[in-house]
């Protein structure tokens, strides 16, 4: 094969695969400013072992495949978290992109946290330096400050909330036009602080004090 050729060969190879990449853009856990996020988040469940948990997503299911003792979703609007809260109680609940999009965060905040067992633990993840999308609606951003403030008000302690964020201005840019697949030789996976793309937190529900005993 002439140089010219072998060339031109190794364009096409190239080009198909980013296609094929791109051809992906549809799917959430492949968009680049979820990338770090998606990774941190399966690491902190994998550190509560979810073998022994049963848990909740809330308008998900992304996380059907964790692993989990047992596992339920509850999609909206046949369940508004903002409603009310189920009637059983779970070691873990997920929700992952939803709390953007719900008139009343503070009194869903509340609802989940009244699901856990004790000890149990709340996994939230939210946009920030990304463009409005109404599905249905879209009306809230939280920073992490503001996000750990916001489950603190709903009934969590301050101390058992660990919050965490990614993002960088040119994924910022690019997520403020359209959901950007992760190309990585083209997109930087490098955290800057000032410009969170995307923001989530675990926070646990306090055990309840034992009663004191009696002599």
């Amino acid at each position: 094969m002439k140089p010219t050729e072998k060339k031109f060969a190794w364009r096409a190879r190239q080009w198909a695969w980013l296609r094929y990449i791109l051809g992906r853009n549809g799917l959430p856990e492949h968009q680049w400013g979820r990338i770090v996020m998606r990774q941190r988040t399966r690491a902190l469940i994998r550190e509560l072992g979810p073998q022994r948990l049963n848990t909740l997503e809330i308008s998900g299911n992304d996380w059907v495949s964790g692993g989990f003792q047992s596992y339920q979703e509850a999609w909206y609007p046949e369940y508004d978290i903002c409603a009310n809260p189920l009637e059983k109680k779970f070691d873990l609940v997920i929700a992952e992109q939803v709390f953007e999009h719900v008139l009343w965060p503070l009194r869903g905040i509340r609802n989940v946290h009244s699901m856990l067992a004790d000890g149990g633990h709340f996994l939230i993840t939210l946009p920030f330096l990304v463009k409005i999308h109404g599905h249905p609606i879209d009306c809230s951003r939280w920073t992490e400050l503001g996000l750990k403030h916001l489950l603190a008000e709903g009934g969590f302690s301050l101390d058992s909330i660990r919050t965490e964020a990614w993002g960088n201005r040119a994924c910022a840019r690019a997520m403020m036009k359209r959901w950007t697949p992760y190309v990585p030789f083209l997109h930087s996976l490098k955290n800057e602080p000032d410009f969170p793309v995307h923001v989530w937190a675990l926070a646990r529900k306090d055990l309840k004090a034992a009663p004191p005993s009696g002599r």
